[in-house]
């Protein structure tokens, strides 16, 4: 009989092909005695809201305020598109009827002007911006329960 077929191999009697690597076991189920799901998937420090709240309570006060945030920026949306809708309309008549006259020159000229100065202040603004993106990033991270909850109720909100 060879070694392979008793189950030894040339590691385990010490041959010229063995490792001397060691290997650490680790035992996942203490750990996963010891903590919250949240806690094991996103860290130890899960953020104070996930701490004082239980999971039900962050997805009911995070779809709450999710559903009136997007029920709010769906009214205030429409009424908005149909202000200013409304008012190119208006102006497109009054141009078509003569009641006003457009120097599309100078509104071509007046518009690049503005990209040009957007597009410098937009070149100071990017530490700003990188910075916000980056901290809004690390309480989403901390509060994912309560983030979910909110873009769920969000969506919810701009639907009805």
């Amino acid at each position: 009989m060879t070694g392979a077929e008793t189950g030894d191999s040339m590691a385990d009697r010490g041959g010229q092909n063995s490792d001397d690597e060691t290997y650490e076991i680790v035992d996942l189920r203490e750990y996963s005695g010891q903590n919250e799901w949240w806690g094991r998937v996103f860290g130890q420090s899960s953020g104070p809201v996930a701490e004082k709240y239980c999971v039900a309570t962050q997805l009911m006060m995070g779809g709450v305020t999710g559903w009136c945030a997007g029920f709010v920026f769906q009214k205030i949306g429409k009424l908005a598109a149909t202000a200013i809708g409304g008012g190119f309309l208006l102006m497109q008549v009054a141009n078509h009827t003569g009641y006003i006259k457009v120097d599309w020159k100078r509104v071509e000229k007046d518009v690049n002007k503005a990209k040009r100065q957007l597009k410098k202040k937009a070149n100071k603004a990017a530490p700003e911006i990188n910075t916000f993106i980056e901290e809004s990033a690390e309480f989403v991270k901390k509060n994912i329960v309560l983030t979910s909850g909110f873009v769920g109720g969000f969506l919810l909100g701009l639907a009805s």
